[in-house]
C-alpha cells in the first residue's frame, strides 16, 4: 500500500503540473487577447478637414476589427488637429498588425504621468501699482490664451471672474463642455474654455467607479492642483486674500487679463489617494488645445527618470509639444520635484521651456522660546493660539528601563502615548518628503501631544499641518541646540508663538531642494532646466474640496507652481511680441535672467550642502520679466532646427520621421549637437579644442553694435569670432563662432561661465557649462 500510495502521489503531482501548465497557458492567452489602450501615431495629418481625418481613422480600425460597430466601440480618441492618429482598445496582436501597416508610423501602449506641485509678482518686478512695467505695457496679457492640462478648474473661484474683461479673442475656436457639476455657463470671458478627457484613464482603470468617486466627471477640479496653477498664470485680481492671516494681500496671476482654457486629463483615484494622468488623455488634450487656438500650453506634470528619448513616442508630452511648437504654440513644462539629485530634470525636449523652482524673499518665522529664555526662529504656517510654556520631550531611552523610544519623526507612533501626552515633541528626520512632517504631527496629536518641532533639512518645502496643529520646522543645528537644552534640565519647557510673515531683503533667494536638477540625462549637451521661477509657498486659488483649502485658497510648493509663473510672463511677452516664435520667448527669458536675487545677493541652491546656484539648478537664472520684454538679441529656432538637433543627437532617420510625421533623412556627416542654436552652451565631453556656432537675430534698435565679453569656466579657454556684431536695416541675423579648449589634464566635473553680448542698453547673456572627459576619450581611442 505504501508503494501504491507513493505511486498515486506521483500521478497526482503529474496531473497537477499538467493542470497548472494549462492554466498558465490559458492565462497567457487571455492576457495577450485582453484589450488595452494603444496610441496609433500616423504623423502629420494629410487633410485639413478634421471629420475626414477621423473617418479615415475609423476606416482603418474597421478594416482591422471587421466591422464599424467594433471600430466605434474600440476607439478612445481621434487625434486630428495637431497631427494624425488615434487611441483605441486593442489586443497585442491587433496592435502588431496595425504597427506593420505602411500607413502607421508607430503604435505604443498607453502610460501615465504624475502632477509635479501674492508676493510672486512684486518680487519679479511686476507690481500692478507701477504704471510703467511689462504688466501695464501689455494690457495685462489681454487677448492671449493660456491652456492648462491638469486636474481641472473650480470655475466659481474669484480668480476666474470676468469683471472688466473684454470680448473673447477672435482666434478662439474652443468651447465649454458640460459634465458633472459643470455646465457651459460656468465659462465666461475669462475662463473661455473647459474640456475633460477620461477615456484613456477609464480604459486602464476598469475598477474606477465614476458614481462613487469623489472626483467630478467633468472639467471641475477636485484636488485643486489645476485651479492653483491656472490662477498663478492667469488669475484675475482678488482683493484681501490671505492664508489664515499669513501671506496676505491682493492676489492675481501673472497675466490677469489673459484668457484661461482648461483641459482636464488628471483624475483622482480614491482607493490609492493619488492622481493619474493617462498619456492618451494628455495627447488628446494637447491636440484639442492646438485646434482651439491656445497661444501657450502650461503643463505641470511629467514622467520619471529614466526618461524616454525625444523620438520615442512613449514620451507623449515631447510628441504633442513638438507639433504644438511647430504651429507656434509656446509649451511651458515643470522640471520635476526629484531634486537635489543631479540628472533628475524632466521634460527635457529642446522645444519646450523647462522650469525650476526657487524661493521668494518671504519667510514665515515662528518663535520657539525655551525654558532658558533662548528664542529660536523656526518656520511654520501656524496661525493658532500661542502655546504657553509646555513640557518639552525628545523620546529616547532613559537607560533604566526595557522600553525603547525613538525620536525619528516618521516612527513616533512606536513610542508609548504617555511619553508624548500633554507635551511638545522634538523629532529628527532625513526624509525629503513632507509626509514625515504630516506623520509626526498626526502621531503626536493622536497620542495627546500639543505640538511637534521637526528638525530636518532646511531646504524642504513648507506645508501647513492640518487643523492648525503647531508643527514647526527647524534645521539640524537648531534641533541639536534644543536637544542639548532638553538633556541639560529635568523639566524642559517650550513656548510656541504663531507664525508671522516677513518680506524683504533679509530673506535670501534659493533654488528649492525639491527642484529637479540637470544635467539633461537624455542629451547632456542640451541645458535643462531653462529658467527658474518662484515655486515655494505660493498662494493661489484652489478647490474647496482640497484638504488644506482656506476660503478657496491654498499655499503650495513645487515646480508645478513655478511653471505657470513663466507661462504668465510669456503671456505678457506674447501680447508685446505676437509674431515671435516659441524659441524667441525662451531666448528672451534665458538671456535676461537674474543670476543674483533682486537685491544683488548671490542665489544659493539648497541640497545636501548649500552651494552657489549654477545652470543645472536654474538654467539661465531667475525669470526677469522687465528685461525680457526688450532682450536686444534672440537665439531663434524653428522646426527645421529641431530636426537638425535630432539628427545631431544620433537618432536614426526612421525614429525622427516617426516624431515629425514626415520622411526625414539626416545629412552625412551629421551636424554637431554643439551647434544647436540654444541660448546656452553645454559641452559635456571636452578633450581637444572644439568649435561651435550660434546665430543671433536683432530685435532691438535697427543700427546696433554688440561687443563680446566672456566669463570663462575655470580652466577653460574661450575665444569668440567675430568680437563685434554689427546690425543694420539689411543685416538682422549674424552668426559667430566659439572656440573652446581646456588646460585640464584630468576628468573634471562641470565648470560654469557665461558668454555676453553687450551694447549700451543690453547684456545678452547665455550660460556656459564645460566638463572634460579625458579618461573616457582615452578608453575610446585604445
Amino acid at each position: 500500500m505504501k508503494h501504491l500510495f507513493l505511486f498515486g502521489m506521483r500521478n497526482y503531482r503529474s496531473v497537477l503540473v499538467l493542470v497548472l501548465s494549462l492554466i498558465i497557458v490559458l492565462n497567457v492567452a487571455r492576457a495577450s487577447a485582453k484589450s488595452k489602450v494603444h496610441i496609433v501615431y500616423l504623423g502629420e495629418k494629410q487633410h485639413d478637414d478634421p471629420e475626414f481625418v477621423t473617418e479615415s481613422h475609423h476606416s482603418m480600425l474597421s478594416s482591422l476589427l471587421g466591422s464599424k460597430v467594433d471600430a466605434h466601440d474600440s476607439m478612445v480618441y481621434s487625434y486630428r488637429h495637431g497631427f494624425s492618429g488615434f487611441a483605441a482598445k486593442l489586443t497585442e496582436s491587433q496592435a502588431k498588425k496595425l504597427a506593420d501597416s505602411p500607413e502607421v508610423v508607430h503604435v505604443m501602449a498607453d502610460s501615465f504621468y504624475e502632477l509635479t506641485t501674492t508676493r510672486t509678482w512684486d518680487y519679479l518686478g511686476l507690481s500692478a501699482s507701477k504704471p510703467n512695467n511689462l504688466l501695464n505695457d501689455t494690457n495685462m496679457g489681454d487677448q492671449v490664451i493660456i491652456g492648462f492640462i491638469d486636474s481641472g478648474v473650480w470655475p466659481e473661484s474669484e480668480s476666474f471672474s470676468d469683471n472688466s474683461v473684454g470680448p473673447i479673442p477672435s482666434h478662439w475656436k474652443g468651447g465649454c463642455e458640460s459634465g458633472e457639476r459643470f455646465i457651459s455657463t460656468n465659462c465666461n470671458r475669462k475662463l473661455i474654455g473647459a474640456k475633460y478627457f477620461i477615456n484613456g484613464f477609464l480604459a486602464e482603470n476598469e475598477g474606477f467607479n465614476s458614481t462613487e468617486s469623489r472626483d467630478y466627471i467633468s472639467a471641475r477640479d477636485f484636488i485643486g492642483h489645476g485651479t492653483h496653477v491656472a490662477s498663478i498664470a492667469g488669475g484675475a485680481f482678488v482683493t484681501n486674500v490671505s492664508y489664515k492671516g499669513l501671506a496676505g494681500g491682493n492676489l492675481r496671476g501673472g497675466a490677469p487679463r489673459a484668457r484661461v482654457a482648461i483641459y482636464k486629463a488628471c483624475w483622482y483615484l480614491d482607493r490609492l489617494g493619488t492622481v493619474a494622468c493617462s498619456s492618451s488623455d494628455i495627447l488628446k488634450a494637447m491636440d484639442e488645445a492646438i485646434h482651439d487656438g491656445v497661444d501657450i500650453l502650461s503643463l505641470s506634470l511629467g514622467a520619471q527618470v529614466p526618461l524616454f528619448p525625444e523620438t520615442d513616442l512613449r514620451d507623449r508630452i515631447a510628441t504633442g509639444a513638438f507639433h504644438a511648437v511647430a504651429k507656434g504654440v509656446v509649451v511651458v513644462c515643470a522640471g520635476g520635484n526629484s531634486g537635489p539629485a543631479a540628472q533628475t530634470v524632466l521634460n527635457t525636449a529642446p522645444w519646450v521651456i523647462t522650469v525650476a523652482a526657487t524661493t521668494l524673499d518671504r519667510s514665515f518665522p515662528t518663535p520657539i522660546t525655551l525654558g532658558n529664555r533662548k528664542v529660536i526662529l523656526g518656520q511654520a504656517l501656524y496661525t493658532g493660539q500661542e502655546l504657553g510654556f509646555t513640557s518639552l520631550v525628545y523620546p529616547e531611552s532613559p537607560g533604566n528601563t526595557n522600553e525603547t523610544f525613538t525620536g525619528v519623526c516618521e516612527r513616533l507612533n512606536l513610542n508609548p502615548n504617555h511619553t508624548m501626552i500633554g507635551k511638545v515633541v522634538l523629532c529628527f528626520t532625513t526624509n525629503t518628503l513632507f509626509t514625515a512632517v504630516s506623520r509626526a504631527a498626526t502621531y503626536v496629536k493622536a497620542a495627546g501631544g500639543l505640538g511637534v518641532i521637526i528638525a530636518r533639512n532646511p531646504g524642504y518645502n513648507l506645508t501647513p499641518c492640518r487643523d492648525d496643529f503647531p508643527c514647526v520646522a527647524i534645521d539640524y543645528e537648531l534641533g541639536t541646540d534644543i536637544l542639548l537644552y532638553i538633556r541639560s534640565t529635568r523639566t524642559p519647557v517650550v513656548k510656541i508663538q504663531p507664525s508671522r510673515t516677513f518680506v524683504g531683503q533679509p530673506v535670501g533667494t534659493k533654488v528649492a531642494t525639491f527642484s529637479s536638477r540637470g544635467p539633461n540625462s537624455i542629451s547632456p549637451a542640451i541645458l535643462k532646466p531653462d529658467i527658474g521661477a518662484p515655486g515655494v509657498s505660493i498662494l493661489a486659488a484652489t478647490s474647496p474640496d482640497s484638504n488644506s483649502s482656506v476660503g478657496g485658497f491654498d499655499i503650495l510648493a513645487g515646480t508645478s507652481m513655478a511653471a505657470p509663473v513663466v507661462s504668465g510672463v510669456v503671456a505678457l511677452l506674447k501680447s508685446l511680441h505676437p509674431n515671435w516664435s516659441p524659441a524667441a520667448f525662451r531666448s528672451a527669458i534665458v538671456t535676461t535672467a537674474l543670476r543674483t536675487d533682486p537685491f544683488g545677493e548671490q542665489i544659493f541652491a539648497e541640497g545636501s550642502s548649500r552651494k552657489i546656484a549654477d545652470p543645472f539648478d536654474y538654467g539661465g537664472g531667475i525669470v526677469n520679466p522687465e528685461k525680457a520684454k526688450e532682450p536686444g538679441l534672440i537665439y531663434d529656432m524653428g522646426s527645421q532646427d529641431y530636426i537638425l538637433y535630432l539628427c545631431s543627437a544620433g537618432y536614426n532617420d526612421s525614429s525622427i520621421s516617426q516624431l515629425v510625421g514626415q520622411v526625414t533623412v539626416c545629412s552625412n556627416p551629421k551636424p554637431s549637437i554643439l551647434d544647436v542654436n540654444l541660448p546656452s552652451i553645454t559641452i559635456p565631453n571636452l578633450k581637444d579644442e572644439v568649435n561651435l556656432t550660434r546665430t543671433v537675430t536683432n530685435v532691438g534698435p535697427v543700427d546696433s553694435v554688440y561687443k563680446v565679453m566672456v566669463e570663462p569656466p575655470l580652466g577653460v579657454n574661450v575665444a569668440v569670432t567675430p568680437e563685434s556684431l554689427v546690425f543694420n536695416s539689411k543685416t538682422k541675423r549674424v552668426s559667430f563662432t566659439v572656440r573652446v579648449s581646456t588646460t585640464h589634464k584630468i576628468n573634471t566635473g562641470f565648470y560654469f561661465g557665461s558668454l555676453i553680448w553687450r551694447d549700451s542698453m543690453h547684456n545678452v547673456t547665455i550660460p556656459m557649462s564645460v566638463r572634460t572627459q579625458i579618461l573616457q576619450n582615452y578608453y575610446d581611442e585604445n
